[in-house]
């Protein structure tokens, strides 16, 4: 593996799925990772496996739809590394079973529960990082910090019949918005976000998808380079691109890895 993020301290948020995957790979290629989520089996695990591969890694058990909790996990991050370089924030959920879905049936409740979850999170652990970003010391390359925030392709391309979650696709839009105008606000300061738009990866969360046929013939066709359900690699492979310095210039942008969800059209 590379160094390409050798001295770098990485703050991840979520501990399975896409966060897991990019957490390890983050460790492999020098990293220090340390890993925020509301588990903590699950973080606890995570940076455990990280540092018996030979990385160091922390962790915090955080409900990071808390101002509170998520100040002390951004501490805690700073406490253990000295810094906060990275950020590549995924922590989030699919809100079916908090009351989302279509607009007629989606309860008030769901759509908070979801909105916090997916869209307060990542405000909060954004401007977290931002302001101690803006504090310590730049890089000796002059730069500041790297962000990446979780959107998905349901923000902009909906897929009606298969997942009508209709606050998933709010929280999601915001997200986008949001990330473009805070890079543009920063870009002067040498921090750089961008976010990904997924399209459906086999994690954890869409483990219900995984096993219904209908979707899966639907994913066949919607997500054609992948021909079903997306690797969380895959999603790993262009997050490490956009937090490393061969991105350096690219901010303010939402970029699709959804094997194909967005220009196709399935019968």
């Amino acid at each position: 593996m590379s160094d390409r993020f050798d001295g770098r301290v990485a703050l991840v948020t979520g501990s399975t799925g896409m966060a897991g995957s990019a957490a390890r790979a983050l460790a492999a290629e020098g990293a220090r990772v340390f890993v925020a989520s509301r588990t903590p089996a699950h973080a606890r695990d995570l940076a455990g496996e990280i540092r018996s591969a030979g990385g160091l890694s922390g962790w915090v058990a955080a409900d990071l739809a808390l101002e509170g909790a998520v100040e002390a996990a951004v501490e805690s991050c700073v406490g253990t590394f000295g810094r906060v370089d990275l950020l590549y924030s995924v922590a989030g959920i699919s809100g079916r079973r908090y009351g989302d879905g279509p607009l007629h049936e989606t309860t008030l409740d769901g759509w908070q529960a979801v909105l916090a979850a997916n869209a307060t999170s990542q405000f909060l652990v954004c401007r977290s990082v931002v302001r101690r970003m803006l504090a310590q010391d730049p890089r000796p390359d002059g730069t500041r910090g790297a962000i990446l925030l979780m959107s998905s392709a349901l923000a902009t391309d909906p897929a009606p019949a298969h997942f009508a979650t209709h606050a998933y696709a709010a929280s999601k839009g915001a997200i986008d918005a949001f990330a473009r105008a805070v890079a543009a606000y920063y870009a002067p300061d040498a921090i750089r976000v961008n976010a990904i738009a997924p399209g459906l990866i086999a994690t954890p969360m869409s483990a219900r998808a995984q096993i219904d046929p209908a979707i899966l013939a639907y994913l066949a066709r919607k997500q054609p380079l992948a021909g079903g359900p997306i690797a969380a690699d895959a999603i790993t492979d262009v997050a490490l691109f956009l937090l490393s310095d061969a991105a350096r210039m690219i901010t303010g942008q939402v970029v699709r890895v959804d094997g194909g969800w967005s220009v196709s059209e399935p019968s």
